[in-house]
């Protein structure tokens, strides 16, 4: 049996926990997008560990989806832990993270593409508030208020400068996804903040798209209590970091 991997232009990893309603949209609406664009890809999906039926509805696709995969994480570990783990599955040259929401239309992955593909950057993010961004419908006043005030705290703390860390919407060149999700430990909402961190610290570089996007109404986000746990986690990466705990990480080419 040949071992030989076959080679992938870009990866769509996409993490999903209990989205046993969302996912199949997603997919059918990523998968038509990719299928009309001259490049080789896949869709990564990692199910951290669901208890509905995310696993079936993913395996029912694949039928019709020759590019689709799916990674199982059990038990449930976190959003940050099944991104890392399908960015090393993942086989694509430029291997990017998209939310199981679908909230990210695929007719955005050129602008976020643009800045790699250009050779201007290794790591390209989506952004809700940079310049060309742009909401279907005006974002719940309190998902902006939670959104800006994170984003502020984090700024002053780990990665001064980018307007939106959070966005689930993210590119890496294979040899960025490599060294960073290699060494990254947060499992929970601030993973992007450590990857982000460690780009910054070992010289990959970064920029910031405006993209349109979709606001889904059935969001997860828990003002109090998330706040309470990215600030947890910023804690610990900046410990992480002062404590020399990613000793491992390579410097950019």
């Amino acid at each position: 049996m040949s071992s030989v991997v076959p080679f992938v232009d870009l990866s769509i990893v996409v993490p999903a926990y209990n989205e046993e309603h969302r996912i199949a949209p997603t997919l059918a609406r990523l998968s038509a997008y990719l299928s009309s664009q001259a490049m080789r890809w896949e869709i990564v999906v990692v199910d951290d560990g669901s208890r509905d039926a995310t696993c079936a509805v993913v395996e029912a696709a694949m039928a019709r989806i020759p590019g689709l995969r799916l990674v199982r994480q059990t038990p449930n570990r976190g959003k940050g832990a099944a991104v890392r783990l399908g960015m090393r599955e993942a086989r694509g040259q430029i291997r990017v993270m998209s939310d199981a929401d679908g909230s990210m239309p695929p007719e955005q992955l050129p602008r976020l593409l643009a800045p790699i593909l250009a050779g201007r950057a290794q790591i390209a993010i989506g952004s809700r508030y940079a310049e060309g961004a742009h909401a279907d419908v005006e974002q719940p006043w309190w998902r902006v208020a939670w959104s800006r005030l994170a984003n502020r705290v984090i700024q002053r703390s780990l990665v001064p400068g980018v307007q939106d860390t959070q966005c689930g919407f993210k590119a890496f060149t294979a040899e960025a996804a490599g060294a960073l999700f290699g060494v990254g430990r947060i499992d929970g909402w601030a993973f992007d903040l450590e990857i982000l961190a460690l780009a910054r610290r070992t010289g990959f570089a970064i920029a910031e798209v405006g993209v349109e996007w979709t606001d889904d109404r059935r969001s997860r986000v828990h003002p109090l209590q998330d706040m309470w746990k990215v600030m947890r986690e910023t804690i610990t990466i900046r410990r992480n970091l002062k404590r020399g705990v990613y000793r491992a990480l390579p410097a950019a080419a």
